[in-house]
This record gives structure tokens, C-alpha cells and sequence, in this order.
């Protein structure tokens, strides 16, 4: 089930993600499970597209590498 808005992303993504990485979230999600139609394997997906651009700073919060 794709994604419509920032606010359907499961609760754990909405809670720790600032807004730009759930927003990617959501865009490799929604493509990944078109593509594969497994909901396990696009959320993996997803978590490794927001981990290519976000870190978990010593606090555990997110964080652009950009800016880190």
C-alpha cells in the first residue's frame, strides 16, 4: 500500500525522521513497493535510501550528513 502523505508513514518514521528524509522515505518506499510488491522489502528499501543522505548523531537523532 503506497503512501499518499507524510502522515500515513508508520509511526516510528514520523517520530525520528525530520521532514525531508520522510520525504524520502516515502518516495523509495512507494517505488520500491511497486516494483517489488513486497511491503518488508520496500521498507528496507526505504530505510536505505534515507540512510544514504541521514545519520543518527551521538544523540540518536537524525541527521543530514551534510550537516553533520
Amino acid at each position: 500500500m503506497p503512501y499518499q502523505e507524510l502522515d500515513d508513514l508508520p509511526d516510528s518514521v514520523k517520530r525520528n525522521l525530520p521532514k525531508h528524509a520522510r520525504e524520502i522515505y516515502r518516495a523509495a518506499y512507494n517505488s520500491a513497493e511497486e516494483q517489488y510488491g513486497e511491503e518488508d522489502r520496500a521498507h528496507r528499501v526505504a530505510w536505505g535510501a534515507v540512510e544514504q543522505k541521514y545519520e543518527k548523531n551521538e544523540n540518536g537523532e537524525w541527521v543530514s550528513k551534510e550537516n553533520y
